[in-house]
């Protein structure tokens, strides 16, 4: 599950992660979620251990899976991932995050076109994720990609109970949304 990636005029490589890097994978996140801090979004101090073993497990996975890839810059340094598993047999975009410094260089559209890529190769062609819906930066960077709020009604069972998790963790549970894309070959 290795799709060919090429950053569009980008100084950036990607690859498919190594087993290894869940460290890094946490620091690239753990960087990157400070775009939350301005606008009041913290985890609680009693979800923090709980959000944060349920992340690195399931980065785990995805890792042993290789279904992460990893964006870096010139110099080898990781800036950026994308995890992928799947939920309901289908793929589900785990994580997409990239450090503060390498935002807004099409990085994470980038790595969002590689999960489509895999996304492309596994009937039924959709990719699922969950995002809030009020921030501009979450969202509306998934709709400008292609992708659609799902009612939760819509959404198998355990995508159902991914959101219902993360609504009893993260702020603004009311915001958290399920999203959905059917993508094409030529995606």
């Amino acid at each position: 599950m290795q799709p060919q990636l090429r950053a569009r005029q980008l100084e950036s490589r990607f690859r498919v992660a190594a087993v290894d890097e869940l460290d890094t994978l946490c620091d690239i996140d753990l960087d990157a979620s400070r775009l939350f801090d301005p606008v009041g979004l913290e985890l609680a101090p009693e979800h923090r251990v709980e959000f944060a073993a349920a992340e690195r497990s399931r980065w785990l996975q995805c890792l042993k899976s290789g279904t992460v890839f990893v964006a870096s810059d010139r110099s080898g340094v990781p800036v950026g991932f994308a995890a992928l598993r799947v939920l309901d047999g289908e793929p589900y975009l785990e994580q997409l995050s990239v450090r503060m410094n390498a935002m807004r260089r099409g990085i994470g559209a980038t790595l969002l076109s590689a999960a489509e890529c895999v996304a492309a190769k596994t009937p039924p062609r959709t990719l699922w994720l969950t995002t809030y819906r009020h921030l501009p930066w979450n969202a509306p960077f998934y709709e400008k990609a292609g992708f659609a709020i799902v009612p939760l009604e819509e959404c198998g069972a355990e995508i159902r109970l991914e959101l219902l998790f993360q609504r009893r963790l993260l702020p603004e549970p009311d915001e958290r949304v399920v999203m959905r894309k059917i993508v094409t070959a030529a995606n």
